[in-house]
């Protein structure tokens, strides 16, 4: 059901990005997975990189986006399937910018907006985003997860 409304929506999830450090992509304890900070990567390219700024928050978005579903793309890889997801419980983005950008929530909620959008009620997650002086390899935005699933 989950992958059928990600294909609905024209994404079609990529091979999981390898760490770019020395950490696992996924953590599982219980019914949880700590899914490690994701940045917009892409066939191991970082796709979106640079200071976001208030010229630019709609390419921001898109890696906030890509971000996210690098993160589904961690979950199915651990997992087996989407449907196994019973919560989405926390978003943690990060946004590579200068001091004087405001406007975190706004590139972040692309990701919390297609989380919705694919899990309707479970995907209703707490978040934080804040903004940093640089990322990984240089990218926008970073974002972790929190997920609940089932047994």
């Amino acid at each position: 059901m989950i992958e059928e409304k990600i294909k609905s929506l024209g994404i079609v999830l990529p091979e999981p990005p390898t760490p770019a450090g020395s950490y696992i992509p996924v953590v599982r304890t219980g019914n949880t997975l700590f899914i490690s900070g994701q940045i917009p990567m892409e066939n191991g390219k970082v796709v979106f990189s640079g200071k976001v700024s208030d010229d630019n928050i709609d390419v921001a978005q898109k890696s906030a986006r890509m971000c996210a579903i690098n993160i589904l793309a961690q979950i199915r890889r651990e997992i087996g399937e989407l449907d196994k997801v019973s919560k989405i419980i926390r978003l943690s983005g990060f946004v590579n910018s200068n001091s004087e950008f405001t406007q975190h929530p706004k590139v972040i909620n692309a990701a919390s907006d297609l989380i919705f959008e694919i899990f309707g009620d479970k995907g209703k997650h707490s978040r934080i985003a804040v903004g940093v002086t640089s990322l990984p390899l240089g990218s926008m935005t970073e974002i972790d997860a929190i997920v609940e699933i089932s047994n």
